[in-house]
This record gives C-alpha cells, structure tokens and sequence, in this order.
C-alpha cells in the first residue's frame, strides 16, 4: 500500500466538513481507516451518532474526494455504527 497516496486521499477527504460540527471529518475522526489495494482506495467512516441524518452525504462526499485523486480508480466507502450502515452501503457503492 502506498502511504502517499493513503496522505493523498486523507488530504482530499479532509475538506469535508461534518454539517452539525463544521470540523473536517478527518480531525473529527470520523474517517477511521483509509487502505489502497492497488488503485481502489477503501475508507471507513463512523459517525459519532448512531443515527446521524448526515451519514450519507458525508459518505457520498467522501466518495467523490477520494475518486478525484491520481492513482485512485475507484473508492469503495464503508459505514460502520451507523443504524442504517447495511442500506447506506449499498446505495454509496453500487
């Protein structure tokens, strides 16, 4: 796995800001883990509240970020402590 492009991805996910905080989803450390498997990047978030209405959009967000930098083809984005992870999973990464 390439640490550059795991910095590169958490630098282009960092400018997301969570809706209720307006903190980066990064610093807020909702963003758990970021792992690259050669050019898709995976990234699991959590948010801090189990029924987070923003849960979504920050996923989709995150998404869009993470596919817009060099040497990511594809970003597969998975929620997890969430009351709808399972529902939001799938409509994120289809």
């Amino acid at each position: 796995m390439s640490e550059e492009l795991v910095n590169s991805i958490r630098d282009a996910v960092s400018v997301i800001n969570d809706p209720h905080m307006g903190v980066s989803i990064v610093e807020m450390g909702i963003v758990q883990d970021i792992s690259v498997d050669g050019d898709e990047a995976k990234i699991i978030i959590k948010p801090t509240n189990p029924g987070c209405m923003s849960v979504a959009r920050i996923a989709a967000d995150a998404k869009t970020q993470a596919e817009k930098v060099d040497g990511v083809s594809k970003a597969v984005i998975i929620v997890e402590g969430h009351a709808m992870a399972d529902s939001i999973n799938e409509m994120i990464n289809r």
